[in-house]
């Protein structure tokens, strides 16, 4: 099926969807048609990937590099551009005029002693889940990076709301975590559904799960699912999960303004809340500092930290080492803050923390 066609069933069951009125008697209906949208976008994303996507289609071709890479994403216009010059060493063009930047602009930003890779993307614009505007092509990078930011201005604030909703449609899912459904494939067997919490109907269940066109597996819930969009996104191959942070530029032209908490306000040309952004993006990739200690009575080498995420644990370290060292080792001792002592002995499935040095021996 060429990505046209499938282009063409999407919006005919979005169509039915919207025709359909929502009641207690057409719940279950809705939820197989949600179910169906779905597998037609899992199928029209992964016919892009694979260089099908017709006009509008594909993505840029971006070398990633540093320790995370982040795009900028907003309306036309907002300030990406200056944004991206006063935060890292790019040189993108600034205008005062829809569309300026035309390609992908990377630059890289060094906060904390790590390498941020920046990405100023095309403005976004409403219709870009659908292609639309420079859309496909926005979304493929968006998709690869490790955290996005939403950008518009004092006076369009409302389009936050907007743009999160193209990404959401795109498949996106921002500051969220993956539903806990786990999808067991089997040679024969059917379809059986595992749910100790009685999440929902299990007719409803397992005529989703047919739908989204599995076949002989066992779907096992690890918590209990809130709805039919959850169970969809956990069975859906084409979600992606990844951290938001909002910012509203363009502060300088209005004195009064109601800020909202969790929303970065600033003028980048007036290094007004730069500080603050850098600090929000730190937070939002949850990335932290190790520092290795060669011998355990001697400092640590804080030059070059090894950088972590926050949910990774020492055995993950040792591996980023040397995969082989976790053969030669058998103790580990930690400092820093989240130490109850200097040289604590812990486990190797101890979370990391920033700035936390650790010892490796015998």
């Amino acid at each position: 099926m060429y990505a046209d066609e499938i282009s063409k069933k999407i919006e005919a069951v979005k169509k039915e969807i919207h025709d359909t009125p929502y009641d207690k008697s057409s719940q279950f209906h809705h939820g197989v048609l949600k179910a169906k949208l779905a597998k037609f976008n899992d199928m029209l994303e992964q016919k892009v990937a694979m260089g099908g996507g017709g006009a509008g289609g594909g993505g840029y071709a971006i070398k990633h590099s540093g320790d995370a890479s982040v795009v900028l994403v907003g309306l036309p216009s907002v300030g990406k551009s200056t944004l991206l010059n006063a935060i890292t060493n790019a040189e993108s063009k600034v205008g005062n005029y829809d569309f300026t930047t035309l390609g992908v602009v990377p630059g890289m930003m060094e906060y904390k002693g790590v390498r941020i890779q920046i990405l100023d993307l095309p403005g976004i614009i409403e219709g870009a889940a659908r292609g639309k505007g420079f859309g496909r092509k926005v979304l493929s990078v968006v998709r690869a990076s490790n955290l996005v930011v939403l950008m518009t201005d004092y006076k369009r604030a409302e389009w936050l709301v907007k743009v999160k909703k193209e990404l959401e449609d795109a498949g996106m899912r921002l500051n969220k975590r993956p539903p806990k459904i786990h999808v067991h494939k089997m040679a024969k067997g059917a379809i059986q559904i595992i749910d100790p919490y009685l999440s929902l109907p299990s007719e409803q269940i397992l005529e989703i799960v047919k739908e989204m066109g599995f076949d002989n597996v066992v779907v096992q819930f690890g918590e209990k699912i809130n709805s039919v969009d959850e169970l969809i996104d956990g069975l859906s191959k084409s979600r992606t999960y990844i951290p938001l942070v909002e910012v509203v530029t363009k502060i300088d032209e209005q004195k009064n303004i109601k800020k909202i908490p969790g929303i970065v306000y600033m003028c980048a040309g007036q290094n007004i809340g730069v500080e603050e952004f850098k600090e929000a993006v730190w937070k939002g990739l949850g990335l932290v500092r190790v520092y290795l200690k060669r011998e355990r009575v001697l400092p640590a080498d804080k030059k070059e930290p090894l950088i972590m995420k926050k949910t990774d644990t020492l055995n993950q370290v040792l591996k980023r080492i040397s995969s082989e060292m976790r053969d030669d080792v058998n103790r580990a001792c930690i400092w820093g803050k989240n130490a109850r002592f200097p040289g604590q002995e812990v486990s190797f499935k101890s979370l990391v923390f920033d700035e936390m040095e650790v010892w490796f021996g015998r």
